[in-house]
């Protein structure tokens, strides 16, 4: 057993465990390039030596563990949640986070690597794009874990990804509304290609087709998740020959959009149509009248990304590379029965 007299020092630790002094420090930095065995022996005998690292000098300061977390658009009330659920599960773990805009694709490998010498243990993105090649090969390279939140396209198989149920919640948005006496619903969506608006869409499509009930041509249109597209696709479904009753709409600030465009045609909501969002995003409570949305997990969904980006990066395995959670409607206001069905 050690003597209690002396103070323990990483080489004392260091020669317990038959490594080198190098890999005693990355055990304690938290460094992912460590075996398991190898890290599971050093971090019991730090505990059998109880090593307390040293106080730094006056004036220096410990980099603390920080996790960066990229948008490739601007902040959204989308956003505000997404970095609120990080920023809470960053202060319970003690990790900074650190929060960045990234609108263009790095044209140089070198970012990656820039990221680890600033002291980055983990990157979280919460993209609109799909990841190429060439920042996958970037990350790996500079052995930096990747984790991304509510991917519109599906990353590749290796890439570890968060998200949500969003086929059950089109399925039960959808199933709302029909259960109001709706049969004329459109749905208005976010990209076409986006793997979470086709799910939206299909669990629309699969509640209407469980009913009997047809889809006319231009009930289904796509767009971003913006205001501007749900006012613009809003306007152009509400003008058809034969408008629908209610409108699924793939996200809160879309519903925004669908609902101004409503007005604009003295529509009133919910007496004359009734609208459902997706996200349960703040503006769904501002809303006039409050909005019935799918609650997607938005904080939650940060918090379980920053835990699985911090096992990565100390070199524990994880059970899936995908996780989704699940999604949950809430009614509100902004949906009623069909106009004189009662």
């Amino acid at each position: 057993m050690p003597s209690r007299s002396r103070r323990a020092t990483l080489a004392t630790v260091a020669a317990s465990a038959g490594v080198s002094i190098a890999t005693v420090s990355k055990v304690l930095n938290g460094r992912s390039d460590v075996a398991p065995q190898t890290r599971t022996l050093v971090q019991s005998l730090l505990r059998q030596h109880d090593y307390v690292a040293p106080s730094p000098r006056r004036g220096e300061s410990i980099p603390p563990c920080t996790v960066e977390v990229q948008f490739d658009d601007d902040f959204n009330a989308y956003s505000t949640e997404i970095i609120q659920g990080l920023v809470t599960a960053g202060a319970e773990l003690g990790v900074g986070v650190v929060v960045s805009i990234r609108k263009q694709v790095p044209r140089s490998t070198a970012w990656a690597r820039d990221l680890v010498a600033a002291g980055r243990r983990a990157l979280i993105a919460v993209t609109c794009g799909q990841l190429t090649t060439r920042q996958l090969t970037a990350l790996s390279r500079a052995r930096l874990p990747l984790v991304v939140i509510d991917p519109l396209n599906l990353p590749h198989a290796d890439v570890t990804s968060v998200g949500s149920t969003n086929f059950a919640g089109g399925l039960a948005a959808t199933q709302h509304l029909l259960a109001l006496g709706h049969r004329r619903i459109a749905y208005i969506g976010g990209p076409a290609t986006a793997a979470c608006n086709q799910a939206r869409l299909h669990g629309y499509r699969a509640a209407m087709e469980a009913e009997g009930v047809p889809v006319p041509p231009g009930y289904t249109r796509s767009g971003h998740f913006r205001y501007q597209d749900g006012l613009d696709n809003g306007t152009a479904v509400l003008d058809l020959p034969e408008p629908p009753t209610a409108i699924f709409v793939g996200c809160d600030e879309t519903a925004l959009g669908v609902m101004e465009a409503a007005r604009a045609r003295g529509l009133r909501i919910p007496g004359d149509l009734s609208i459902v969002g997706f996200d349960d995003t703040q503006v769904a409570q501002i809303a006039s009248p409050q909005l019935t949305t799918v609650r997607q997990p938005l904080r939650e969904m940060g918090g379980v990304a920053l835990r699985t980006a911090l096992r990565l990066a100390a070199g524990e395995k994880i059970d899936s590379h995908h996780v989704e959670l699940a999604t949950e409607l809430v009614v509100r206001g902004s949906t009623a029965p069909v106009p004189g069905s009662a």
